[in-house]
């Protein structure tokens, strides 16, 4: 057995069901494995980076690991930012690229990237974007390698691995003969029982003494299915939720008790909420810039703060946790619920909670497409089991507020690393691990022109996702920024292509809308037709999203800002 067929053999064996990767020379091998496997489907991606974009789409929306590939060193270094995406965002992924011929290190062969001589230093750079890089210099070490790497990706807070494939492996004659399948022991997360005694105690003396408590949902809890343990805590005392803009859905966010998204697009009843908690309980989350309304220091004043992480490293990195749990969030809330339940007694139901997102009225300047009027058509169409991808720009914040979500839907933005187009292409990914899900993603135009030939990969592989360009031909976000900092704004202007035309030239179906009506048409079009579609979404420029720059509100913020203008600058 060649070195590749043994590495596609042992994934066999762990239940991935896709791989994405790049042609090349290097690669030539793992991808004739590829095309003999039963189980694996293989896609081969216009652009490496896409692959390592679609392996993250496939890990997150699965419990499977991620597996994406390249040639050696160009090729090999397109997937740093898929990487660095499961990396911030913990996502199970496994990357195997090519290496030059060991016989040959130093000698300047094609592609070499030993760190010898003037040559990159892949092995270093790897290791900067992942949890840990092998480089394979025993072929009989081949089974043993891929066994620590996919044990390493799934053990306490997931996260990317890479293995090298020096070409000199992969010649014939060259042979694995001590084959053995993986044996992956993934070690759940349990928490300890004396930490959510603590934490059961706190929270037992808070209901009994009337303190106010808001549970702050993060995609942790999303990620380790925690919604139904999760839904009994809060419903049994009556606790308001608020979710991160990754924590959508976890409970309907129809509930009573559910009071938005809180962070700096979010709603202002989960602000409101937040300044009125007397403990803010965070389950799954990490307290990331724009939940946080740019790190504020006194965001958490006069407040006690329970957190609860499978990464010890996220407890106090952005502020002080005055009790904590580390653990999946899923066992954590399970424990909490079985010692608290006891010791606390149920709190009769009180009236639904005031909401700013039920209906909104969205005020319209132009008389072309409303973003936040298009988001609402999504919402109100969106099939039971649909998944939602929002890429990096100003549809994301129209996405979060306006978007309803129940459990059995799915929603994810860029995450901590947030890159354009990684949605884009990662849909392609989610797509393949689900392939009964509708996979929609709204995606600005600068964001899909960044990588949208990857649309002629969906129709090669009959990946049926759904593309909603937000298209006002500026990069908005950024001509915001350069508005608020620069009072000017530059640069930020292009025009666009017919995406009709680049749809139907790729052998895809597009639709280009101006008004709610046709959109709404073309969205319910697009659901029913098992085709990749592109909809073009002419839309304002005149919309702003919903954003304060303070958890007290827009004016308050407003005036920070200005205070922190006229403060005089101190020389250093």
């Amino acid at each position: 057995m060649r070195v590749y067929e043994a590495i596609v053999k042992a994934l066999e064996g762990v239940g991935v069901g896709a791989a994405f990767g790049g042609a090349g020379e290097n690669a030539a091998g793992l991808m004739i494995a590829l095309k003999h496997s039963a189980t694996i489907k293989p896609v081969i991606t216009r652009h490496e980076q896409a692959a390592s974009f679609m392996a993250c789409g496939y890990a997150m929306c699965t419990d499977k690991l991620g597996f994406c590939f390249a040639t050696a060193g160009p090729g090999a270094f397109n997937l740093f930012s898929g990487l660095a995406v499961a990396m911030s965002d913990s996502y199970p992924v496994l990357a195997v690229s090519g290496y030059s011929s060991l016989d040959w290190k130093g000698k300047g062969a094609l592609n070499e990237t030993s760190g010898v001589n003037r040559t990159p230093d892949s092995q270093a750079m790897f290791a900067a974007t992942t949890k840990k890089s092998f480089l394979l210099t025993d072929i009989a070490k081949t089974c043993d390698v891929v066994e620590e790497a996919v044990n390493l990706a799934f053990n306490g807070r997931p996260g990317p691995v890479h293995i090298h494939v020096p070409e000199n492996l992969t010649h014939h004659g060259v042979s694995v003969d001590n084959y053995h399948d993986i044996n992956l022991q993934v070690q759940p997360a349990l928490p300890d029982p004396k930490r959510v005694s603590e934490v059961a105690a706190l929270l037992a003396d808070a209901v009994a003494r009337g303190k106010k408590i808001l549970a702050l949902i993060g995609f942790g809890a999303v990620r380790s299915g925690a919604g139904p343990e999760l839904t009994a805590l809060v419903e049994r005392y009556q606790i308001p939720f608020a979710t991160t803009l990754d924590g959508k859905g976890v409970i309907s966010e129809g509930h009573p008790l559910s009071v938005g998204v809180f962070c700096d697009s979010g709603h202002k009843a989960a602000r409101k909420a937040f300044l009125a908690a007397d403990i803010i309980f965070a389950v799954g989350n990490s307290f990331a810039q724009h939940a946080t309304f740019n790190f504020r220091d006194d965001l958490l004043d006069g407040k006690t703060l329970i957190h609860i992480n499978i990464s010890e490293v996220e407890i106090d990195k952005v502020y002080k946790a005055d009790a904590a749990i580390i653990a999946d969030a899923k066992r954590a809330v399970a424990a909490l619920n079985k010692e608290i339940w006891p010791i606390a007694a149920a709190v009769a139901a009180r009236p639904p909670v005031d909401r700013d997102y039920d209906d909104e009225w969205v005020i319209e300047l132009s008389e072309k497409l409303h973003p936040g009027r298009l988001a609402q058509v999504v919402s109100h169409n969106l099939p039971d089991n649909a998944i939602v991808l929002a890429d990096a720009g100003a549809h994301l914040a129209w996405l979060g507020y306006y978007l309803e979500l129940s459990p059995g839907q799915f929603f994810r933005k860029p995450g901590g690393f947030g890159p354009m187009a990684g949605h884009v292409n990662g849909a392609l990914g989610a797509k393949c691990g689900n392939p009964g899900r509708p996979v929609i993603v709204g995606c600005g135009d600068g964001c899909y022109l960044l990588s949208g030939f990857e649309l002629l990969t969906a129709v090669q592989y009959d990946l049926p996702a759904i593309w909603i360009i937000f298209n006002d031909s500026e990069f908005k976000l950024i001509k915001l920024y350069q508005l608020q900092a620069y009072r000017e704004t530059g640069l930020v202007e292009f025009p666009n292509p017919d995406y009709v035309a680049f749809a139907e030239a790729c052998g895809a179906r597009g639709y280009r809308v101006e008004t709610i009506e046709e959109f709404e048409a073309a969205f319910k079009q697009a659901l029913a037709l098992g085709k990749p579609v592109i909809i073009d979404a002419h839309i304002t420029r005149h919309a702003l999203p919903h954003y304060s720059p303070s958890p007290r509100g827009i004016l308050a913020g407003i005036g920070e800002m200005i205070e922190d203008r006229l403060r005089p600058q101190q020389t250093p």
